[in-house]
């Protein structure tokens, strides 16, 4: 198989960090893609022009990370991110929405402040600002049920937003006001999988 990635990308780490988990990593090969080239060919894998993208070796590419890191889970039978039934499937799917979420609101505040200053938004960047602190809010006060038990898709996600978050956004010190929250995140990014991960320019 060959993922398509960029490296700063909280989704594409959301997918790496799954492939090491399952033990899944010497099975892809990595090719790196510039989305923002006016040259990238990502369009021809991915039609939406966003990375992740995995093509497998039928050629069928599948996109983007929910259903990447699904299909991913799916080819160990043994390990189970993804919970197949019950309230353990619902609250890793509800946690894995709460981390996309917070990747999304992230990621177009951050495009928005790379705009030419006169064309960008205050209000737009406050609103993607307030619904990371809504959604950080929710994680502080939903810790319990994030910690614990088997590894799912749902820390996964989380964890990953958390860290795109701390690399991008990190002058607000946005964890600095939820303690809880903070040290199941310091606890969890130990993991191998997260440290081989860590973002770089």
């Amino acid at each position: 198989m060959k993922l398509r990635y960029s490296p700063t990308s909280p989704y594409v780490r959301k997918v790496m960090v799954s492939l090491l988990e399952l033990g899944l990593r010497d099975r892809v090969e990595l090719q790196a893609t510039n989305v923002w080239d006016p040259e990238t060919d990502i369009g021809l894998s991915n039609p939406l022009g966003k990375v992740p993208a995995l093509i497998l070796d039928n050629g069928q590419v599948l996109f983007d990370s929910p259903v990447i890191c699904e299909y991913l889970d799916a080819q160990i039978p043994q390990v189970v991110l993804f919970p197949a039934v019950g309230e353990a499937r619902w609250k890793a799917l509800r946690f894995q929405a709460l981390g996309d979420g917070l990747m999304d609101a992230g990621v177009l505040r951050l495009l928005e402040g790379r705009r030419d200053p006169a064309l960008q938004s205050e209000g737009w960047k406050d609103r993607q600002l307030a619904a990371i602190n809504r959604g950080l809010d929710a994680l502080e006060a939903g810790v319990n049920d994030l910690s614990g038990g088997p590894l799912t898709i749902g820390q996964i996600s989380v964890a990953c937003a958390l860290g795109w978050i701390e690399f991008r956004l990190g002058d607000h010190n946005l964890l600095s006001t939820r303690p809880l929250l903070k040290s199941w995140y310091e606890g969890f990014k130990a993991r191998a999988s997260m440290q081989a991960t860590e973002p770089k320019e």
